[in-house]
C-alpha cells in the first residue's frame, strides 16, 4: 500500500464521519457534499468506499443515511432492503 493510497484512505474516513456528523445535526445538503467528495476522492485514486460508508449512503442522490430519519430499513429473504426518501433502493445480501 502507497503512501498515496493511506492518505486517501485517511481522507476517505474524516469524509465520512463529517458526513455522519453533518446528517445527525440536520444539515443534509453538507453531508451530501461530503459523500461526493469522499466518492471523488475514491475514483481518483482507485479505491473503493469501505463497506460501512457505501452502506450508508444513496448512489442516486449521494444522501448520507440515518435509518429511520432519511432512510426505511427492511429485511427480506435472505437480503436487506434499504430505501431511501428520494425512492432509490439498495439491497445487501445478509448471512
Amino acid at each position: 500500500m502507497g503512501s498515496s493510497e493511506t492518505i486517501a484512505r485517511e481522507r476517505i474516513e474524516v469524509l465520512h464521519e463529517r458526513a455522519a456528523a453533518a446528517a445527525r445535526e440536520g444539515n443534509h445538503d453538507r453531508a451530501r457534499e461530503y459523500v461526493r467528495r469522499a466518492r471523488r476522492v475514491a475514483e481518483r485514486n482507485r479505491l473503493s468506499l469501505p463497506k460501512k460508508f457505501d452502506r450508508f449512503t444513496c448512489d442516486a442522490c449521494d444522501a448520507y443515511l440515518i435509518p429511520g430519519k432519511n432512510a426505511r430499513i427492511r429485511t427480506q429473504d435472505g437480503h436487506v432492503v434499504v430505501t431511501c426518501d428520494c425512492g432509490a433502493q439498495a439491497r445487501y445480501r445478509y448471512d
